[in-house]
C-alpha cells in the first residue's frame, strides 16, 4: 500500500453510515467506494497521488453493498466515485440514484461510445472478452459461436458459472440484444441441456475443470487464463497447456466484452477531483496498468498490450453499446429462472 492511498475498513450495511475518519469535503482529497479487488490497482492509486497531491481514501467491499451504503448515506455520502467490475453492476448504480452525469472533454474523446452510458454517469476504463475455452484432447472440432454452445454435441461437455453471476447475466443480456428474447431463451436451453455439472464456482473453476477433466468446454473471461500464463495458479497453470481457446462469432458479431468501470457519486464532495480521477484513469499510463496488472484489454485504443494478453491473438470484439445490454439484465435473469439454470 502506498504511503498515500489510506485503505480504510467498514462494516457495510444499509443503515446510514457515519462519516468517521473520513471528512466528506477535504481540498486535495478523494474518496473512492471500489469493489476492484487487484492489488495492482495500487499503482493505479499512488500515480495519480503523486501526479496530483491528491490523496485517495479508499473503501473497498462488494458492488452490491456499496451501492446500498451510498443509497443509505444519501445526501451524507462522502463518496465521489464508485468504481466496479461488469456493466450490470454499473447499470445498477446508475438506476439507484447514486451516480450523476459529468462532462469531460477527456473521457469523450478517449472512451469509445459504446462504453460509456449514454448520459455519462459511467464509463468504462477496462475490459474483459468472454470466450470459449476447452481441453484440446478430447474436442477437435470447439465451438466457433456462442450459439453453438446450445449444439446437442456438446451434451454432458460445457461447465459454466451461477445465473446470478454477473458476468453469466451480461453475457445472456448480450445475446438478447444481438438476436432476441426467443432467440436467446432457446439458446439458454440449450447451454443447460450440455451442463456437464450444475453450475458452480468461478472462472478460474470452470479452467480448472477442463483440466481435471470434469468438463471439455467452459466459458471464462480472458484476464484469468491470462493471469494463469504470466504467474502460477494452484490446478492450473501446470496443465494449461492442454486448453485451447476461442473468440467466439467471429464471423457474426464477435467476442463479448464485459468492462470494469466507474461514475462520479451523486452527491460528490470533491467533485473537481473525482472527475480529474477519472480523466486520469483513461490516460495511456493508466491503460497500460490495466493490462500490464491485470491481465485486461485497455478501454483505450492504441495502447499497448501486456505480453500475457498480447498472446492470446487479435480478434473482432462485439461493437454492441453496453449500456443498450444492460438494460437487458433484468429479462436475462428471468430467462435464467425459466429454463432452469442455477
Amino acid at each position: 500500500m502506498s504511503r498515500t492511498t489510506q485503505i480504510l475498513t467498514a462494516t457495510l450495511t444499509t443503515a446510514t453510515v457515519a462519516l468517521g475518519p473520513i471528512a466528506a469535503s477535504a481540498e486535495g482529497e478523494l474518496n473512492l467506494y471500489s469493489s476492484r479487488h487487484y492489488d495492482t490497482d495500487e499503482r493505479l492509486y499512488s500515480d495519480f497521488t503523486e501526479a496530483t497531491g491528491i490523496t485517495i481514501n479508499r473503501i473497498e467491499g462488494k458492488a452490491d453493498e456499496l451501492i446500498a451504503r451510498m443509497e443509505a448515506e444519501g445526501p451524507n455520502s462522502p463518496a465521489d466515485i464508485l468504481l466496479t467490475v461488469d456493466t450490470s453492476r454499473l447499470e445498477r448504480a446508475k438506476d439507484a440514484g447514486v451516480l450523476q452525469s459529468i462532462d469531460s472533454a477527456v473521457l469523450e474523446a478517449r472512451v469509445p461510445s459504446k462504453l460509456q452510458d449514454d448520459d455519462n454517469q459511467w464509463f468504462g476504463f477496462s475490459q474483459r472478452a468472454r470466450i470459449i475455452f476447452y481441453d484440446k484432447n478430447d474436442v477437435t472440432e470447439p465451438p466457433l459461436t456462442y450459439v453453438d454452445l446450445a449444439d446437442p454435441k456438446y451434451k454432458g461437455q460445457i461447465c459454466h458459472r451461477s445465473s446470478t453471476n454477473v458476468y453469466s447475466q451480461t453475457l445472456l443480456a448480450a445475446v438478447i440484444e444481438n438476436h432476441g428474447a426467443e432467440a436467446a431463451k432457446n439458446w439458454a436451453q440449450g447451454v443447460v441441456d450440455n451442463f456437464a455439472r450444475d453450475p458452480q464456482g468461478g472462472d478460474t473453476d470452470q479452467l480448472r475443470g477442463l483440466v481435471s477433466g470434469e468438463c471439455d468446454v467452459s466459458i471464462s473471461n480472458t484476464y484469468y487464463f491470462a493471469r494463469a500464463m504470466r504467474k502460477d495458479v494452484s490446478d492450473l497453470s501446470a496443465e494449461i497447456d492442454i486448453i485451447g481457446w476461442v473468440f467466439p462469432s467471429q464471423e457474426a458479431e464477435g467476442a463479448h466484452m464485459n468492462l470494469s468501470g466507474g461514475g462520479v457519486a451523486k452527491h460528490a464532495p470533491n467533485r473537481d477531483n473525482a472527475i480529474a480521477f477519472m480523466e486520469y484513469l483513461a490516460s495511456d499510463q493508466a491503460q497500460e496498468y490495466f493490462s500490464a496488472g491485470n491481465d485486461e484489454f485497455p478501454a483505450v485504443a492504441g495502447v499497448a498490450l501486456s505480453p500475457s494478453v498480447a498472446k492470446l491473438g487479435l480478434f473482432k470484439a462485439d461493437d454492441v453499446d453496453l449500456s443498450k445490454v444492460a438494460k437487458n439484465v433484468a429479462e436475462a435473469q428471468k430467462i435464467f429462472n425459466d429454463v432452469g439454470w442455477k
